[in-house]
């Protein structure tokens, strides 16, 4: 009897020194990890400022390659919702939910030194007003460093079990922190280091339109010389299949780049016509989208002509399909329906110059936002949209202005894409065309679209 009273008196201090103990401990717990990236704040929050990129860096499918996401909410910013499931206990089902962004996205420039995002966080980790916080300091001395902080913060109450709890943040929460951050540096090393903080991309529908397509290339070292005669030359046989196949050209020329290489630039000049049903070789043909290439296609040398188009690689006849699915015309001439889809789209003024880089900026949006795009199948592509205007002396009076489109598609972790990028639902508008002074040009000194009736449908509101 005496062991039992013994065994009794010593549970009610272990129960009474538990207590005692439990009371004493933090209430809250804090842990935090930093480390600096080679990225401009925009990108970095840009990236933390969606959730759609998170399953590329998120430490989950390390624990278990089966994890399920779904997103929900907002697109961007504010409200964005994220849960997953796995029957892998320790990663278990859970949401993280974007609460605030400050500064907003809008007010980020090379101005801003600092940023901060947070994610409220629930999951089977022990506490409430649960958060990760997403501190981002520019750094470096011009400022294209950034710090990031990922830190993750709880509050215990009374509750015991939970005050208990903060003896193993440095468990789960801290390897979540730890191996997300190292994951995030990963991903932001695959973005182009371009600033876009300038760029006011929109998210467009566009529509299958009938085109006539030649394939050329040119030597980077001619410049907008050589670009020009390779484009006027494509020009010239498009014109003259046009005429010999009964239609019409009724749209601005179009380029559809296949590689910007370090010598040579490999593209694709086309024009719209106003028939999908074309004559050829005594046969009619509905023109088709074309077909994605097979892999040793995509792996096809480049042609190495600096003017005209290559001779006729696929040694088809006219009507027949070559290897990309278009119908073929003559030597050099393809016909294809072209576009369908959405895009990611956004103007240059200025020379044709300032198209790759543009080219480059609508790349790293789309995957800072989590947009997802294949420039194998469906290639980035420019449209002349208005033709440059000079003046009696020969002066530029108005810059040309270059619509670039980057196909994009849903995400691979069930998010369908957004209808408007954060841009467009702020109501941020585009700039239009520009004159030399910089200054938009006024609708009388402005030159005409060349045409509007086959180009990819336009954004709302632009």
């Amino acid at each position: 009897m005496t062991r039992v009273l013994e065994f009794i008196v010593a549970l009610i201090i272990v129960a009474v020194v538990g207590v005692v103990v439990g009371i004493t401990m933090p209430g809250s717990g804090h842990v935090e990890r930093s480390l600096v990236v080679s990225k401009d704040l925009r990108q970095v929050y840009d990236v933390v400022n969606n959730l759609r990129t998170f399953p590329d860096y998120g430490v989950l499918r390390a624990y278990d390659p089966k994890t399920q996401y779904t997103l929900s909410g907002s697109a961007y910013g504010p409200g964005s919702e994220l849960s997953w499931t796995s029957q892998d206990e320790k990663v278990g089902d859970g949401k993280l939910t974007i609460a605030s962004a400050q500064p907003e996205f809008d007010k980020i420039d090379p101005t801003v030194n600092s940023a901060e995002i947070v994610w409220n966080i629930d999951n089977a980790w022990r506490g409430g007003d649960k958060h990760f916080t997403l501190d981002l300091l520019r750094q470096g001395n011009t400022g294209k460093l950034t710090k990031i902080t990922w830190s993750y913060d709880v509050t215990y109450g009374f509750n015991l079990l939970n005050r208990y709890s903060n003896m193993y943040i440095h468990g789960q929460p801290d390897a979540f922190v730890q191996y997300s951050l190292n994951n995030l540096q990963n991903v932001l090393a695959g973005v182009p280091n371009i600033d876009y903080s300038a760029l006011d991309p929109y998210i467009v529908q566009t529509k299958q339109t009938p085109v006539l397509i030649v394939s050329t290339s040119m030597k980077r070292k001619d410049g907008l010389d050589g670009l020009n005669q390779a484009t006027d030359a494509a020009i010239k046989q498009i014109e003259d299949a046009a005429k010999k196949l009964g239609v019409h050209t009724n749209g601005p020329r179009i380029i559809f780049t296949t590689n910007y290489g370090d010598e040579t630039y490999t593209f694709d000049v086309a024009e719209p016509i106003d028939s999908a049903s074309l004559n050829v070789a005594g046969q009619s043909y509905q023109l088709t989208a074309p077909t994605p290439p097979s892999l040793a296609d995509q792996n096809a040398p480049a042609s190495s002509s600096t003017a005209a188009a290559p001779a006729n690689p696929d040694n088809a006849q006219p009507g027949s399909k070559d290897r990309y699915g278009r119908l073929v015309i003559d030597n050099n001439v393809r016909a294809t329906l072209a576009f369908g889809g959405a895009a990611l789209e956004a103007p240059w003024n200025g020379t044709a110059a300032g198209v790759p880089q543009t080219r480059d900026m609508l790349k790293a949006y789309a995957q800072t936002h989590g947009y997802k795009f294949d420039e194998v199948t469906n290639r980035l592509y420019d449209i002349l949209s208005q033709p440059e205007v000079k003046d009696a002396g020969g002066n530029v009076a108005t810059y040309a202005q270059y619509a670039v489109y980057l196909p994009i598609t849903d995400s691979a972790d069930g998010g369908t894409l957004p209808q408007q990028t954060p841009e467009q639902q702020a109501g941020i508008k585009q700039p239009g065309v520009i004159n030399a002074n910089g200054q938009p040009a006024s609708s009388s000194t402005a030159p005409a679209p060349a045409s509007t009736a086959a180009a990819p449908a336009a954004p709302a509101g632009k």
